[in-house]
């Protein structure tokens, strides 16, 4: 849990990004980079198909000493060993997630929850969650049926929630800085690291401005 404390940059492998790129390809290009905890989002695969991935990938993060969060499937995190599960708002409370996601590899897993208010995030800390996932900032088309919350709340999310809080939503390079700006300590970047030429170059470029480098 100390490692999530300081992390700052949260990736997320989706496959409805992936371009003809393996999993394998992003995970390396991920540690490379410098992202501090990597999610695997396999929207519509089945749980087989998402545990076969996950376990091509969860060695390379391993050894990087980066958490491997399963995105919705306790039952997968719990079969391969990943570190951690992901829930929505409608998905299973946070407890219940954690007991499904928990096994004799991982006995209490890291449990975050996606939050799109003010309200939300400070239930979730208070349901028990690790880390919770804000936003979306922006219009994204991960998520096109949510609608943009913006930068305002930002500060006191982060100053009142008393868990690592990552900003998300249709962030990338182009308005990182004006995150930041807004009191953002951790954010989650999805396509604009999935769809670069160079995803290790655009993490880093990321993890700069998150550490004030740039």
């Amino acid at each position: 849990m100390g490692a999530l404390a300081d992390a700052r940059l949260y990736a997320i492998i989706d496959t409805g990004y992936f371009g003809g790129r393996s999993p394998e390809f992003y995970a390396r290009e991920l540690v490379a980079g410098g992202a501090d905890v990597v999610q695997l989002r396999a929207k519509g695969l089945s749980a087989d198909a998402v545990a076969a991935m996950g376990r091509g990938i969860l060695p390379i993060l391993r050894d990087a000493g980066v958490p491997l969060i399963v995105n919705d499937m306790p039952e997968v995190a719990r079969a391969i060993g990943a570190d951690g599960v992901h829930v929505g708002q409608d998905d299973l409370p946070v407890e219940e997630a954690r007991m499904r996601a928990a096994g004799d590899a991982v006995p209490r897993p890291i449990v975050g929850k996606s939050t799109h208010s003010p309200e939300q995030a400070f239930a979730a800390g208070a349901e028990g969650a690790d880390y919770i996932g804000f936003g979306p900032l922006f219009a994204t088309p991960t998520k096109p049926d949510y609608r943009a919350i913006g930068l305002s709340d930002v500060g006191r999310v982060v100053a009142g929630s008393g868990i690592p809080v990552f900003c998300i939503g249709g962030i990338k390079l182009e308005n990182a800085r004006e995150v930041i700006a807004s009191g953002a300590r951790g954010m989650v970047v999805v396509s604009g690291i999935l769809a670069a030429e160079s995803p290790r170059d655009y993490c880093r470029a990321l993890k700069a401005l998150l550490l004030g480098g740039a």
